[in-house]
């Protein structure tokens, strides 16, 4: 049956093809959804020391901390352009490293590297980098053009982007690798006349790539993210720790969403994140939700009542306790989402002495309104 396949299949990718399959996951705290691109370097001094109260193993750095020329302030310019914005962060990833340290967590950082903006100091220089038709107006997905990666240089500078963070801060423990622009404008520069094997070489450079940092940095810890859940396949997991499964993070959804991944991926590649998405929940429901995967929080914990964050704090500490039985264990299906107003999942470790049971209520699944007739 399906149940046992997928176990199978989990069994076979945590022993075989995913980095890292049979260790330990961190636990985290993103600041994405309480900053977005505003914060400087006090406020995440302050949320590292918030991710350590709250008990998780690490502060994530998200986007907009890089570009100096054209700072990245939203995402119409600076991709490319991978050196810490001054005025923003003037002590550099160096202090944040070392402040996530004496603050008694971890640090991470966001990245984009296959991606350039055309408001960039990287797409000034090198415009043949960038995928792109020369003789027809360019067509932009969230303002950005995906780097060539046919061509070798444009290889060596996206291992460069991870290669040089890594030299400067050898205790950086992880990175979250975004990629949030299908190709558009189809055309290398560098191919010329091979126009037809743009998407083969293209892919092989990507892995190229993947291979390159796995091979420096074996032990570092990098999620796989891609507008979501776009990037999710077993090659690209031989060289990435985890996975973001969807920027859509209502919990309820995520039900769903999760439940149709676990049919292929097991818990310990899936990353699930407590946020403050659908707030007609409650942020034990949301909390259960992320703790069925590799559990993080990205919410701003100044929103929750004094409850709510000693909640939170059990549940962390649940988590780590819980988390050998969630992750490395066998997962059974036991309701559907799509079949009923319910849905329950059940974790059983290998010796079949524990287990560790989700169940909940979903109805209704979308907010009820009435309209008039």
């Amino acid at each position: 049956g399906t149940g046992k396949a997928s176990r199978d299949i989990h069994d076979w990718a945590r022993n075989y093809q995913i980095k890292d399959g049979k260790g330990d996951r961190l636990t985290l705290l993103n600041n994405w959804e309480s900053t977005g691109f505003n914060f400087n370097e006090k406020k995440l001094e302050e949320l590292m020391k918030e991710a350590k109260h709250l008990g998780v193993d690490m502060f994530l750095l998200d986007d907009g901390w890089f570009a100096n020329k054209y700072p990245r302030q939203n995402d119409k310019a600076g991709l490319g352009d991978w050196e810490v914005t001054h005025d923003k962060l003037p002590n550099g990833i160096p202090h944040l490293v070392q402040v996530a340290k004496d603050a008694g967590v971890k640090f991470g950082i966001w990245i984009e590297p296959e991606m350039v903006n055309p408001k960039s100091e990287l797409f000034e220089k090198h415009p043949d980098w960038a995928i792109h038709l020369p003789n027809r107006e360019t067509y932009y997905y969230r303002n950005q053009l995906v780097l060539d990666l046919s061509n070798p240089k444009v290889q060596d500078y996206v291992f460069s982007v991870v290669d040089n963070i890594m030299i400067e801060n050898p205790d950086l423990a992880f990175f979250k690798w975004d990629c949030n622009s299908p190709i558009t404008n189809v055309y290398s520069p560098y191919l010329k006349e091979k126009q037809n094997q743009l998407y083969i070489d293209h892919v092989r450079g990507v892995y190229n790539v993947f291979k390159r940092v796995a091979e420096k940095y074996p032990h570092l810890p990098i999620m796989l993210c891609s507008g979501g859940g776009a990037r999710c396949d077993y090659e690209a997991l031989k060289y990435f720790t985890e996975f973001w499964c969807s920027d859509n993070t209502d919990p309820i959804e995520r039900l769903y969403i999760q439940w149709g991944f676990s049919q292929f991926f097991p818990a310990k590649a899936m990353c699930a994140h407590v946020t403050s998405w659908n707030k007609n929940t409650s942020i034990k429901f949301r909390t259960d939700v992320a703790m069925m995967c590799k559990m993080g929080f990205d919410i701003s914990l100044k929103e929750m009542n004094d409850d709510e964050m000693k909640y939170c704090q059990e549940a962390v500490a649940n988590y780590k306790r819980l988390k050998g039985t969630i992750l490395d264990g066998d997962l059974y299906r036991l309701v559907s989402p799509y079949d009923t107003n319910h849905s329950s999942v059940m974790y059983v470790d290998k010796a079949k002495s524990k287990s560790v049971l989700f169940v909940y209520d979903i109805h209704p699944r979308f907010e009820e309104k009435t309209f008039p007739v």
